[in-house]
């Protein structure tokens, strides 16, 4: 198998640069946390995945009349239980849920509910209830309350993660690979320069960790379940994420941003950009696992979350181009290898009309919050305490949800 055909220690070098530079952070994933701590995968799906295609409520007596052009498409969702499917795009995610590695939570949300995409990414990765409100992110909180590393497979560091300096940016580079004499010279000027000179460091140092996971990535067969190519980015970030995490002193936490969720238009089209969408989060998530459970990676898998959200869902009727408008309530996911899965998170609301929010969306009956705390809680050590203080502020009555086995 080959590991990001992209990845090589000088293209690499010359992208990390600017990055480490910008940020000015200490390099802190060697000795930041223990081998045998828990790591969160956090993966936000920009755009407003319509939560009710992904996962249809094929058993809900209103769904049929709701979503009539679509449910030629629902008939062949893979069964989860007696209310609700999956799409047939998402076979692997299927495999997980049977294996009891994958709980689904539905009619889920943020207390903003004015489908904004701007206003809604923002009181998604901040945590909070109100645009504006929180200027940093849950996970960044959460890392600066354990003194934990993060890493955002992105060129920049997203609001989500903000808040704590330990956090540094990978993204495969497609610029011209620099040449040797070039790094030469660049040690050479940098070598007076304090912050250059770290940057160039934590560079280095993170490249350590990223070659030392492609060795173990190029020497291993795919795993069970690893997509074997032509799905794109997210499949390569997936993969690079997993080798990363399963180092033992890799970073604690890792965040993955995939865009183009939006659809207002032709959104059942057998061959469209949300089924497209889908199948490659179906691989790219297999292939995440796979890296987590090869030989080398010991039991990382067992000791991995992976949260899937979204910023809001759709509207529960079709519009008239064939697609579905910005709404509320919607779906999400939670992986891994002591998740209690196997089963649907809902306290279902109903998709009569007169059982919708304002008469048009999925009512939201389970805060998104809920979810993330009954992850961070266990995978990072946080109190109840300091998750409602300090992660999410003013959270106090809102519970983590149970998301693990006895």
């Amino acid at each position: 198998m080959t590991w990001m055909p992209e990845l090589n220690r000088r293209r690499w070098l010359g992208a990390m640069v600017a990055t480490a530079a910008a940020s000015g952070a200490r390099l802190s994933w060697a000795g930041a946390a223990e081998p045998r701590q828990g790591r969160v995968v956090f993966v936000i799906l920009r755009g407003g995945l319509d939560g009710l295609f992904a996962v249809p409520a094929t058993g809900d007596p209103a769904f049929a009349a709701a979503r009539g052009r679509f449910t030629e498409q629902a008939g062949a969702a893979l069964p989860l239980d007696a209310t609700f499917g999956l799409h047939p795009a998402l076979a692997q995610m299927h495999t997980l849920y049977r294996g009891g590695e994958l709980l689904v939570v539905h009619a889920t949300g943020l207390a903003y509910h004015q489908r904004s995409h701007f206003d809604a990414q923002q009181v998604l990765e901040s945590g909070g209830e109100q645009p504006g409100q929180l200027r940093d992110g849950w996970l960044g909180r959460a890392l600066a309350a354990t003194r934990r590393s993060g890493l955002a497979m992105s060129t920049a560091v997203p609001l989500v993660l903000r808040g704590w300096s330990a956090v540094d940016t990978w993204a495969p580079s497609r610029l011209p690979s620099p040449t040797e004499d070039l790094l030469v010279r660049l040690q050479r000027l940098y070598a007076d320069d304090a912050a250059l000179a770290h940057a160039l460091g934590r560079a280095k140092g993170v490249q350590t960790e990223v070659d030392a996971a492609a060795s173990v990535m190029s020497d291993e067969p795919a795993g069970k379940g690893m997509a074997k190519g032509g799905a794109g980015d997210f499949v390569s970030l997936c993969q690079a994420a997993g080798a990363l995490m399963a180092r033992p002193e890799g970073p604690q936490v890792v965040v993955l941003d995939v865009s183009g969720w939006d659809s207002h238009a032709e959104q059942a089209a057998p061959n469209g950009g949300l089924t497209r969408r889908l199948g490659e989060l179906d691989q790219g998530l297999a292939a995440l696992r796979a890296a987590l459970t090869m030989p080398a990676a010991g039991d990382a898998w067992q000791r991995t979350a992976v949260v899937v959200a979204t910023e809001f869902g759709r509207t529960v009727e079709i519009n008239g181009t064939r697609g579905t408008d910005h709404g509320t309530g919607g779906a999400a996911w939670v992986l891994g290898g002591r998740v209690q899965g196997g089963r649907v998170l809902a306290d279902w609301p109903g998709l009569a009309p007169a059982q919708r929010f304002e008469g048009r969306d999925l009512h939201i009956t389970m805060d998104i919050r809920a979810v993330l705390k009954g992850v961070l809680g266990p995978q990072l050590g946080l109190s109840e305490r300091v998750l409602a203080e300090q992660v999410f502020p003013g959270s106090t009555a809102l519970k983590p949800a149970d998301l693990w086995r006895a």
